[in-house]
């Protein structure tokens, strides 16, 4: 019976990002010149960001995204930006809700930009990602 209870537990917590919700926001946002650097050197505002932060969990790493996503760049290599924001937090597990399943040839874009050991799951439009713990 706790089995079943951890289960439960672990499943109501697990992260899920909404790829569209970023999308949309970054569409609509005013970039200022620091914003810009952000898109263009993501690891820029993660390393300056973090550093800046201690904390870190889901609403940390939404906040993050915020500045680190772009809608100029393709969807693999904002995904890869997200995943490797979730690394640098420590989260794990999480899933990303997309707007399309994403085909075979996205998902090898996507390991390729990522370049980590990474596993990616597709679930038509939920795309569950687990990165080793370190």
């Amino acid at each position: 019976m706790a089995h079943n209870e951890r289960s439960t537990t672990e499943q109501s917590t697990v992260v899920c990002l909404n790829y569209m919700d970023f999308l949309a926001a970054t569409c609509n946002k005013r970039w200022s010149f620091v914003d810009a650097i952000y898109g263009v050197m993501p690891i820029f505002g993660m390393v300056t960001k973090g550093s800046s932060r201690r904390r870190c969990g889901p609403e940390q790493l939404k906040e993050q995204a915020m500045q680190i996503l772009s809608p100029q760049v393709s969807d693999a290599i904002n995904l890869a930006r997200l995943i490797a924001l979730a690394a640098a937090q420590h989260i794990t597990r999480f899933d990303i809700l997309l707007p399309y399943p994403l085909s075979d040839e996205q998902l090898h874009a996507l390991r390729q930009e990522y370049a980590r050991p990474v596993t990616l799951t597709l679930h038509e439009e939920r795309l569950q990602v687990e990165l080793p713990a370190h």
